[in-house]
């Protein structure tokens, strides 16, 4: 079994997170945008 640093896990749960937080921040921005793109089209 290799050494785990307690360091390096937060680190990278960190940046999991962080890019999963992005993620559904740019998907909600694009669906918002869209549904109004549509509403404007109508």
């Amino acid at each position: 079994m290799l050494p785990v640093q307690p360091l390096f896990v937060l680190i990278l749960v960190g940046l999991l997170g962080l890019f999963f937080f992005g993620f559904l921040l740019v998907r909600r921005t694009v669906r918002g945008l869209n549904e109004g793109y549509n509403d404007g089209r109508n």
